[in-house]
Order: structure tokens, then C-alpha cells, then sequence
């Protein structure tokens, strides 16, 4: 988050926008006064989950990104499989479970993937080989949060599609050099390789996007965003999660995204506050 911060700050004052850092390290933080928007830029708890914008709402301030409620949703992983599902999107089945003496769902076979239903950056992402790990991965997820996401892991390439204005930026596919693309990978310089545009056929790469975009719309998530999806062994694309605030370093995925599409990291902060900015405009009148 503070990276990201320092970067996006950095890409606003270079494009003339008068700037101020802000840390809500705990609940008294004020905005400056005369504050036109607040772009937010923090991940995880309190910046993913509706919270900061619930508070910015009731300060009547404009701000980037998506709203409170679609926030809440999307940063719960399964309301999120609960909402792509409706929607009729491809989504690996689930199920969820919140003690460490749950057994395992009997649906489920192993290789499966567990993680805590309400956290951001793969934190606590957990790999589960066979039906004898069960209870050592369910106790170290549980220590992450309440409720465990347990899903069959998908074999295949990990893909991302970025959106930017309802409209979805080349394929990103991220090859961890070992084991899977976790919290150490994603953020170990050097550990992942990344290619964007991503190398598929044509039809693919429409249906990666056209997913993405889908369940984007499906959570409401609005301005821009992040969908991981899996492309299976046979080229099904399936999502995993969707993200309302992706990373906003300057070599984070969205950024190569709009880099690929020809869009350089302080247009595309510019972008984004331009978009909060027009919608307070049109609310205004």
C-alpha cells in the first residue's frame, strides 16, 4: 500500500495535481481541507473491504474506485463465488468451513486450494496435495481469519485481466520460477516472470477477457479493477477472485497492462481520478 502510495503520488504531481499523503494509521485521520478527491491506494483490510469508502461516503467525498457495498462483497470470497455464480460465470466450486475440527467437504477431492475468506495478497494461501494435510492447512488458514475457502485447485496457466473504464486491458500471465504463485512470489523480486500481452491464441485471449469483464460487471466493481483467473489444461478459462484495488506500483499487473495497451503509469493515475472526478461532477447535478 505504501509503495503503491509513493508511486501513485509521484505520477499526480507530474501531471500538476496538488497532492497530499495520507495514512490512516488509526480512526482519527483528517482530509485536508478543500480535498476535491481521495484516491485510494490502501490493500487488504479497511481499503478492499467497503470500509474507507463507507467513511468517505458519509464525508460526502469523491473518491476512486469501487463503492462500499461492492467493495465488502468482492474482498469476501465466497459472496464473490456466490455473485459469479448467479451470473452464470465459471467459477471452481466451493465451499466453506470455520472450525479447525471441520472435516473435509466430501465434494471435494484433493489437489485443493484453501484460503481465508476475507484477505487480500494471497495471505495465508494454502496448497493441499492430499487428503492427509487437511488438518495442518485448515489450522494455519484459520489463523487469518474466521471462515476458510476451500476450493479443487485448477491446473493450468494463471492469468490476469486488468480493466480500466469498463473496458479490458491485454492478458497478463504470471510463471512462478517455483511452487505457486503465493504471497513470497508475488512479491519477491525476481521469483515470477511475467508476459503481457499473454502468449494465446486469439479466441482465447477474447474469452479471458470477456470473463474478466463479466465478472467485473457481475460485482459492480467500477473505474478499474482486477480479475485473477485459471486457464485450465483443455483452455477453459475460469475465475478465481476479483480484485477492486490492484496493486498500483509501477511494475504491479496493472500497470504492465496498461503499458501493453499503450498507456503509461502517470496517464493511467490520471485516468483514474479523472473517472472519480466526473462521477462527483455528474452526482452533483
Amino acid at each position: 500500500s505504501l509503495r503503491g502510495g509513493v508511486a501513485v503520488t509521484r505520477a499526480l504531481r507530474a501531471q500538476g495535481h496538488q497532492v497530499t499523503d495520507l495514512d490512516p494509521i488509526d480512526d482519527d485521520w483528517r482530509l485536508p481541507e478543500g480535498t476535491d478527491v481521495v484516491c485510494i491506494m490502501l490493500h487488504g483490510t479497511y481499503g478492499e473491504d467497503g470500509q474507507v469508502q463507507a467513511h468517505l461516503d458519509q464525508l460526502d467525498v469523491p473518491y476512486t474506485g469501487t463503492g462500499s457495498e461492492a467493495s465488502r462483497v468482492a474482498f469476501d470470497k465466497a459472496l464473490t463465488k456466490e455473485c459469479l455464480h448467479k451470473a452464470g460465470l465459471v467459477t471452481p466450486a466451493w465451499s466453506v468451513v470455520d472450525s479447525p475440527n471441520a472435516v473435509r467437504p466430501a465434494e471435494l477431492e484433493p489437489p485443493l486450494v484453501l484460503k481465508p475468506v476475507r484477505q487480500g495478497s494471497s495471505v495465508g494461501l494454502q496448497f493441499m496435495e492430499s487428503a492427509d494435510q487437511w488438518g495442518e492447512a485448515l489450522i494455519e488458514v484459520l489463523k487469518y481469519d474466521e471462515q476458510v475457502l476451500v476450493e479443487p485447485r485448477v491446473i493450468g496457466r494463471e492469468v490476469t485481466v486488468a480493466i480500466l473504464d469498463d473496458q479490458p486491458l491485454p492478458v497478463v500471465e504470471m510463471r512462478p520460477k517455483q511452487g505457486a504463485y503465493d504471497y513470497h512470489n508475488k512479491y519477491t523480486a525476481g521469483a515470477t516472470d511475467y508476459f503481457c500481452p499473454a502468449d494465446f491464441d486469439a479466441a482465447t485471449t477474447k474469452a479471458i477477457q470477456s470473463l474478466g469483464l463479466a465478472a467485473h460487471r457481475a460485482l459492480g466493481v467500477r473505474d478499474y479493477g482486477r480479475v485473477d483467473i485459471m486457464v485450465g489444461i483443455d483452455g477453459t478459462p475460469t475465475v478465481l477472485e476479483v480484485n477492486t484495488l490492484p496493486g498500483m506500483t509501477e511494475t504491479s499487473l496493472l500497470p504492465k497492462a496498461a503499458a501493453a495497451a499503450g498507456i503509461d503509469f502517470a496517464s493511467l493515475c490520471g485516468h483514474i481520478v479523472r473517472l472519480a472526478m466526473i462521477r462527483a461532477a455528474s452526482l452533483a447535478h
